[in-house]
């Protein structure tokens, strides 16, 4: 008897709005891609940030993520950190951004450039 794999959940899920912004990003880029690159770094007054750029091609470890006609590649030393994080696009009257809800996340600093964020668990 075969029993079929469960399908693994996504690391990171996009709203249609973040998913409309990578495209835009994407296809502006005046350049081949594979796709956008998310990760986390240590700094800042929180403990880690975001980061986010260009992905030239798939590396070892990268966790793939299709999503809504987009592709992203979280970085293997994220993934943990950013399971179950939905990626939106804002616009707002003063700045327009990415958003990151992150159910990992345990803090945040006043200027909402870096975050505490713990491994989940699994």
């Amino acid at each position: 008897m075969t029993v079929a794999a469960r399908p693994r959940p996504k690391v990171v899920t996009l709203t249609d709005a973040a998913a409309n912004r990578v495209r835009e990003i994407i296809a502006n880029s005046g350049k081949e891609i594979a796709g956008l690159r998310i990760g986390v770094a240590n700094g800042g007054c929180a403990g880690m940030s975001y980061t986010m750029d260009y992905a030239n091609a798939v590396e070892p470890g990268d966790e793939v993520v299709e999503d809504k006609g987009v592709t992203v590649l979280i970085d293997p030393k994220a993934v943990l950190f950013l399971l179950g994080t939905e990626m939106d696009y804002q616009t707002t009257k003063l700045s327009s951004g990415f958003v990151f809800n992150n159910p990992n996340q345990t803090g945040a600093c006043g200027c909402g450039e870096s975050v505490s964020i713990s491994p989940a668990q699994g």
